[in-house]
């Protein structure tokens, strides 16, 4: 308990899955959460059930003025906001010569682009108060790659290459920026592309022969948001049983 006193952090995508995992640890930890997520329903009954501590609020990550009434509110309603679990995120499959590009715009719109504006949203309050903690979910597909998945991964890379040039820029300003990069996580996300049978052949081939779950994940952003992390800037954390421990030969 208490690891993240005095914290205020912002969890988007935070109604369900990982997000809903983090915004739990970090308000078991002593932070004040805002759940941001376009799931009203799902996000509203998660503050619900964290208490005084935490807050809903519809966003849409991949619009600034959204972006902005959300900076302005938390900073209103806890104070300036500290830590960004730049969590939100979708995830479709498609060869290349079928995925229609309004698709693969998507995740370019919602993954890419919103955690783009995300992190100039909150660094400007953080660079004003002493600094902050940047949390972007990449993903093992933005380390290495997988057939049917150009667009997710494109993103993926695409967070991984914006955190460190992020962590070099704000990082003199006191704001740190690192990325996770989980593996197969059974969450809603990912069984709606397969279900019970999809879990069991990914972890029919992960090293330690199980999918992970949120609360695996969590852990990791309480550490990164917390500060015992305090000399870990442009990281990378891959969060996934050892996939991306091999190569091609191992595959």
């Amino acid at each position: 308990m208490g690891r993240l006193d005095n914290k205020v952090a912002i969890v988007t995508g935070g109604a369900m899955g990982q997000g809903a995992a983090i915004a739990t640890a970090f308000v078991a930890e002593g932070a004040k959460v805002v759940i941001a997520d376009v799931a009203k329903e799902a996000g509203q009954a998660l503050a619900d059930q964290l208490g005084e501590s935490a807050h809903f609020a519809h966003h849409d990550v991949s619009d600034p003025a959204s972006w902005a009434t959300l900076v302005d509110d938390t900073n209103s309603r806890f104070g300036p906001v500290n830590v960004l679990a730049n969590n939100a995120g979708v995830l479709r499959f498609g060869r290349i010569e079928e995925m229609p590009l309004e698709e693969f715009q998507l995740l370019v719109n919602v993954n890419q682009v919103g955690c783009f504006l995300g992190m100039q949203a909150v660094s400007r309050t953080m660079r004003k108060n002493g600094g902050g903690s940047i949390i972007n979910a990449s993903s093992i597909e933005g380390i290495a790659g997988m057939p049917s998945c150009t667009a997710y991964a494109a993103t993926k890379w695409a967070i991984r290459g914006m955190t460190k040039c992020a962590a070099m820029e704000l990082g003199p300003k006191g704001v740190r920026v690192n990325s996770v990069h989980p593996g197969m996580i059974d969450t809603p996300m990912t069984r709606v592309h397969g279900g019970d049978a999809a879990m069991e052949y990914g972890a029919s081939k992960v090293p330690l022969r199980r999918v992970g779950h949120p609360e695996d994940i969590a852990p990791v952003y309480v550490f990164l948001a917390s500060d015992e992390s305090a000399y870990i800037n442009g990281a990378e954390i891959a969060v996934d049983g050892g996939v991306t421990a091999t190569h091609a030969f191992g595959a």
